[in-house]
């Protein structure tokens, strides 16, 4: 059984992540050594601290993973757009703004 997850090695990849560039959840995951873990990267992302840039985690699918309508979804979004992220169709290009964290794909 492996062990628990901590939020701060998440937080730290989460930092990393530079401004107009999006990681996935599961890309999160793998480099934090948990590549099957990017269901519990979206629940670390639900208690980040301030300042941590949370809006440039989206899903494998370039779309944002909260309720379309939702404050926070619309924060997002909002956010991304303010740095030069283009959505097409709700969705972000990974091959054009995914994060090159030099470990793989994206």
């Amino acid at each position: 059984m492996s062990s628990p997850l901590s939020h701060e090695r998440i937080f730290a990849v989460v930092r990393r992540i530079p401004l107009g560039r999006v990681a996935t959840y599961g890309q999160i995951a793998r480099l934090v050594g948990r590549p099957r873990a990017a269901r519990q990267i979206g629940y670390a992302m639900h208690r980040c601290p301030p300042g941590l840039p949370w809006h440039r985690v989206i899903n494998a699918q370039g779309r944002i993973s909260l309720p379309p309508d939702s404050t926070s979804a619309l924060t997002q979004r909002r956010r991304l757009i303010e740095e030069g992220v283009v959505f097409i169709a709700g969705r972000v290009d990974l091959t054009r703004y995914g994060w090159d964290d030099g470990d793989g794909p994206v």
